[in-house]
């Protein structure tokens, strides 16, 4: 969410129980604003808090003129003094990815991890263990930079590609309409588009290389489908007393049966809409605790993660 309508954005994403005290909000407003002037960033988001077990990790991201530029990453332990983050590598990826758990809450924490590495002496080549220290401000990298590729997100409209390449704020954004705001194919991946380029020239035919220079969120794995789904019908009085039926027949009518039965098997992203249609509301389930907020027909867009860190790993089976 945007530093500069921080507290419209808290407002807006606080129907998932994720605020801040008024204390801290105070804080951000005038940090995040000191921020953005000292690095002399395009704009400053607040990307969130990561919970650890000591203290909580609070996140922003400074952006340059080109939005899909890489990222500047930093984060708070008081919202008042922020460190920068170095950028994330494979190697910091992998060597991470062995670390389950918690945070601590404490940047200079070691995590100990025991692998076998082969030993090469003379002619003969032995495995031995070796405990291999992995600091949780690598961690944080990595995992932030998980969470940006898997669920960072923006509605469609919001940035636009120049001819010459660069991506900028699109200053003409009105908002998604209420029909548009409800389909998962109206919000990109806030990032480099990774699977465009292997859709075909037909399936290309009917996209504006201005605005879908994206991936959409209806390809995320795992989809959206009826699997499991069988058809049974019902005699009429056991179809009033079912509350499911008479939600999915007020939803769907001839043609519009698949996309009522998809939206009771929502994949890997949960949409709601709160204040009598006038908020969207798009959670991830694959990493729970990230929230994206829109108010249809106005420029009010944002994300926000506040969870824990982890992944969910069993998404696939719960579905």
């Amino acid at each position: 969410m945007d530093a500069e309508s921080l507290l419209l954005s808290l407002e807006l994403a606080s129907g998932s129980g994720q605020g801040l005290s008024p204390d801290r909000r105070a804080s951000l407003l005038t940090s995040l604003m000191l921020v953005k002037r000292d690095y002399r960033y395009d704009r400053v988001l607040f990307w969130g808090r990561i919970l650890g077990l000591v203290a909580d990790y609070y996140i922003a991201q400074g952006l340059s003129e080109d939005q899909l530029a890489p990222r500047k990453t930093l984060y708070s332990l008081n919202c008042t003094e922020w460190s920068l983050l170095p950028p994330a590598t494979e190697e910091m990826v992998g060597q991470t990815s062995v670390v389950k758990g918690r945070f601590m809450g404490d940047p200079s924490h070691e995590y100990e991890h025991t692998e076998l590495q082969k030993v090469n002496d003379g002619e003969k080549s032995f495995e031995e263990e070796v405990v291999v220290q992995i600091k949780e401000e690598t961690r944080l990298v990595s995992i932030i930079d998980q969470i940006d590729k898997a669920v960072a997100i923006i509605p469609r409209g919001a940035l636009f590609k120049t001819p010459f390449g660069p991506i900028h704020v699109n200053r003409t954004f009105e908002g998604l309409s209420l029909s548009e705001s409800k389909k998962l194919s109206s919000y990109f991946h806030f990032r480099e588009a990774t699977e465009l380029k292997n859709k075909t020239l037909l399936e290309k035919a009917d996209l504006d290389p201005s605005l879908d220079f994206m991936d959409s969120l209806e390809h995320d794995i795992p989809k959206a489908s009826l699997c499991g789904y069988r058809p049974y019908v019902m005699g009429e009085k056991e179809a009033q007393s079912n509350s499911r039926t008479q939600w999915m027949l007020a939803l769907a009518s001839g043609s519009d049966i698949t996309r009522a039965v998809t939206q009771m098997f929502p994949g890997s992203w949960s949409i709601q809409m709160e204040r009598g249609n006038a908020l969207v509301v798009l959670r991830s389930l694959l990493w729970p605790g990230l929230t994206f907020f829109h108010a249809p027909r106005t420029r009010n867009y944002g994300y926000i993660y506040v969870g824990t860190g982890e992944k969910n790993l069993d998404l696939p089976f719960m579905l």
